[in-house]
C-alpha cells in the first residue's frame, strides 16, 4: 500500500525530448555543448589566431611578385577594391556562421542540411593542402638548420652537388665590374643547392618515377608534424597560447629585415621597381583577376579555418571589429613584406649587375633560391638567413595549426560522444596519417607532386565551395534570417554594404574568377618540366572531387527525408530543428522553441517524426519561414 501511495505521489516524469537542459539535472549528458567543446582562454587568442592564419607564406612570396608584374603601385587600386567586394564580406560571413552556431565545417550545415556536401568538400581541400603545406615547412626547417653554421652551404661552388655551370656572385664580375660571360648560361650556388642537394631532383625522371626517399627531408617532415601535433594537442587551449609568439614574432623579424634592406646600396632601385605605378595595366582584366585571387587565397576564405576559430568564441565576441582588424592588417603586412623583399632584391641586382626583373621570382624560387642567395652577400649572412627562415617557419605554422584544427573540429563535432573525450588521440592519428601520405613529397621527385597538389587541390574546387556557401546562406537560409542571427550576437544588423556584397557582388566576382580560371587554364609545369597528361588528369579529378561532394551531399540529404521529391528538397533545405546558438541562455526569439542544448544522437526532427505529435515545432518553423519570406518580398 505504501509503495502504491509513493508511486502515486511521485513527481511526474518528463520525457527527455521535452526537457530543457536545466530540467535534466545530473543526467549523464554533456548538455553544455560549448563548455564541453572548449573555448578560447584569452581575450586575444582568437584575434591572434586569425592574424596568424591569414598572414602566411603567400604574403611574403606571392604578393610582392604579383604586385610588380601587375602594375606596381597601381595594383593596389584593384587589390583594395577586391578586398572591399570579396575579402571583408566573405570573411565576416564565415566568422558569423561559426560564432553563431559554435560548430565546425560539417555540423554547421544544420543551417541547411541540403548543402552539407560543401562542408565535406572543405575538409577534402584543407586535408590535401595540409599535406603539402607541411612539406614546405619541412623545407624551411631544413634551411633553418643549414643556417646554423659560420658559412652558408649555398654560398660557394665546389661542393659535390655543384656542376660546371655553377658561378659565385663574387666572380661574376671582373676587376672593372664588367660581366665576363653570359650569366644566362650559369647557375647560382643557391639554385643548385636547392634543386640538386635539398630536392635531389636529378634522381627523378619525372612525376611518374619519384625515386628514393630523401631521409633528411623525411626527418624534417616528421619534426614539422611533431611540432604541429604538440601545439594542437589540447585544441585551441594550447594553439591559442602558441600564437602569442608565432603570430607576433614574424612582425619583429620582418621589421628587422626591412630596416636592414632599405639601408643596403641599391635598395631604392628594387623598391622603385616594386611600387612604380603603371596605370595602363588597370585596363587589363588579368590585373583585376590577379588582385581578386590574391585576396581570396590570402585571407583563407573557404578552407574552414575562420569558421572553426570563430566557433570557439563566446557568443557576443565582436567579430565585426575583428574582421576589419585582420583583413586590413593582412593587406598592410603584404605591402610591408614587399618592401622588405624588394629592397634586398634591389641590392642583389646591383651586386650582380642584372635588372631587378631578372632577379625577382615568386613562390619557392624566392624563398629557397633568390633570397638565400641575397643573404650570402650580407655581412653576418648566417644570422640574417636564420632570421628569415625562422620568420617563414612561424608564418607557416600558424596556417598549419588552422588546417589541422579545422579537420579535427569538424569530425569531433560530428561524433562528439566518441571522439571528443579522445580528441588528443584523434589529433595524433590525423597527424600520423598525413605524415605517411606526405612521404611521397620527400622523394627525389617530390617537388613534382607538391606542384601538382598546389595547382589543383585548392583551385576551382575552393571557389565552387565558397560560391555555394554564399548562395546557401543568403538565398536558401535567407539574408534576413542571417542578419537576424547576427543581430542576436552583435546587437546590430549588417548594413546595406554587407547585404549587397553577400547577395550580388561577392558571388558574381567569384563566378568571374571561376570562369577565368577555366578559360585561362594552363597545364602544370616546374621549370622546364612539363607534366604528362595522366598527371594533369589526376589534378583535374582532384579538383572535381571536391565539387562533386556538393551534389553527393544533396542526394544523401534528400534520401533521408520523406515525401515527394519537392517536399524532400524543402525539408532538406530548411534548418535543422536544433540549429541555433549552442547555449540555452543565448537562444532567444525563434530559437527558444527548439530545445536548446539538446545533444540527442538523433536530430530533433527525427524524434518528432518517429514518435509523432509535437507538431508545434514544425508549425513554428513554417511560420518563421513565412514571416521572413514576407519581409524579403517587402524589401525587393
Amino acid at each position: 500500500m505504501k509503495k502504491l501511495q509513493g508511486a502515486h505521489l511521485r513527481k511526474p516524469v518528463t520525457p527527455d525530448l521535452l526537457m530543457t537542459p536545466s530540467d535534466q539535472g545530473d543526467v549523464d549528458l554533456d548538455v553544455d555543448f560549448a563548455a564541453d567543446r572548449g573555448n578560447w582562454t584569452g581575450k586575444l587568442d582568437f584575434l591572434l589566431s586569425c592574424i596568424g592564419y591569414c598572414v602566411g607564406l603567400g604574403n611574403v612570396w606571392r604578393f610582392p611578385y604579383r604586385a610588380y608584374t601587375n602594375g606596381g603601385g597601381a595594383f593596389l587600386v584593384p587589390y583594395f577594391l577586391m578586398l572591399a567586394i570579396c575579402g571583408i564580406p566573405l570573411f565576416f560571413l564565415e566568422l558569423s556562421l561559426g560564432q553563431f552556431s559554435s560548430l565546425g565545417p560539417l555540423a554547421v550545415w544544420k543551417i541547411s542540411p541540403l548543402f552539407k556536401g560543401a562542408g565535406a568538400a572543405m575538409l577534402l581541400i584543407v586535408g590535401l593542402v595540409a599535406i603539402y603545406y607541411n612539406m614546405i615547412i619541412a623545407y624551411v626547417l631544413f634551411y633553418l638548420f643549414a643556417s646554423l653554421t659560420s658559412d652558408l652551404p649555398w654560398e660557394h661552388c665546389g661542393n659535390w652537388w655543384n656542376t660546371e655551370l655553377c658561378l659565385e656572385h663574387r666572380v661574376s664580375k671582373d676587376g672593372n665590374g664588367a660581366l665576363p660571360l653570359n650569366l644566362t648560361c650559369t647557375v647560382s650556388p643557391s639554385e643548385e643547392y636547392w634543386s640538386r642537394y635539398v630536392l635531389h631532383i636529378q634522381g627523378s625522371q619525372g612525376i611518374g618515377s619519384p625515386g628514393e626517399i630523401r631521409w633528411n627531408l623525411c626527418l624534417c617532415l616528421l619534426l614539422a608534424w611533431v611540432i604541429v601535433f604538440l601545439c594542437i594537442l589540447k585544441g585551441v587551449k594550447s594553439s591559442g597560447k602558441v600564437v602569442y609568439f608565432t603570430a607576433t614574432f614574424p612582425y619583429l623579424i620582418l621589421l628587422m629585415l626591412l630596416v636592414r634592406g632599405v639601408t643596403l646600396p641599391g635598395a631604392w632601385k628594387g623598391i622603385q621597381f616594386y611600387l612604380t605605378p603603371q596605370f595602363h595595366h588597370l585596363l587589363s582584366s588579368k590585373v583585376w583577376i590577379e588582385a581578386a585571387l590574391q585576396i581570396f587565397y590570402s585571407l583563407g576564405v573557404g578552407f574552414g579555418g575562420l569558421l572553426t576559430f570563430a566557433s570557439y568564441n563566446t557568443f557576443h565576441q565582436n567579430i565585426y571589429r575583428d574582421t576589419f582588424i585582420v583583413t586590413l592588417g593582412n593587406a598592410i603586412t603584404s605591402i610591408l613584406a614587399g618592401f622588405a623583399i624588394f629592397s634586398v632584391l634591389g641590392y642583389m641586382s646591383q651586386e650582380l649587375g642584372m635588372p631587378v626583373d631578372q632577379v625577382a621570382k615568386a613562390g619557392p624560387g624566392l624563398a629557397f633560391v633568390v633570397y638565400p642567395q641575397a643573404m650570402t652577400m650580407l655581412p653576418l649572412s648566417p644570422f640574417w638567413s636564420f632570421l628569415f627562415f625562422f620568420m617563414l617557419l612561424t608564418l607557416g605554422l600558424d596556417s598549419q595549426f588552422a588546417f589541422l584544427e579545422t579537420i579535427v573540429t569538424a569530425v569531433t563535432d560530428e561524433f562528439p560522444y566518441y571522439l571528443r573525450p579522445k580528441k588528443a588521440v584523434f589529433s595524433g592519428l590525423i597527424c600520423v596519417a598525413m605524415y605517411l601520405m606526405g612521404l611521397i613529397l620527400t622523394t627525389d621527385g617530390g617537388m613534382y607532386w607538391l606542384v601538382l597538389l598546389d595547382d589543383y587541390s585548392a583551385s576551382f574546387g575552393l571557389m565552387v565551395v565558397v560560391i555555394t556557401t554564399c548562395l546557401a546562406v543568403t538565398r536558401v537560409y535567407g539574408i534576413q534570417r542571417f542578419c537576424r542571427d547576427i543581430h542576436m550576437m552583435l546587437g546590430f544588423k549588417p548594413g546595406l554594404y554587407f547585404r549587397a556584397c553577400w547577395l550580388f557582388l561577392s558571388p558574381a566576382t567569384l563566378l568571374a574568377l571561376l570562369v577565368y580560371s577555366i578559360v585561362k587554364y594552363q597545364p602544370s609545369e616546374y621549370g622546364s618540366y612539363r607534366f604528362p597528361p595522366w598527371a594533369e588528369l589526376l589534378g583535374i579529378l582532384m579538383g572535381l572531387l571536391s565539387c562533386l561532394m556538393i551534389p553527393a551531399g544533396m542526394l544523401v540529404a534528400v534520401l533521408r527525408e520523406e515525401g515527394s521529391l519537392w517536399e524532400r528538397l524543402q525539408q532538406a533545405s530548411r534548418p535543422a530543428m536544433d540549429w541555433g546558438p549552442s547555449l540555452e541562455e543565448n537562444r532567444t526569439g525563434m530559437y527558444v522553441a527548439t530545445l536548446a542544448g539538446s545533444q540527442s544522437p538523433k536530430p530533433l526532427m527525427v524524434h518528432m517524426r518517429k514518435y509523432g505529435g509535437i507538431t508545434s515545432f514544425e508549425n513554428t518553423a513554417i511560420e518563421v519561414d513565412r514571416e521572413i519570406a514576407e519581409e524579403e518580398e517587402s524589401m525587393m
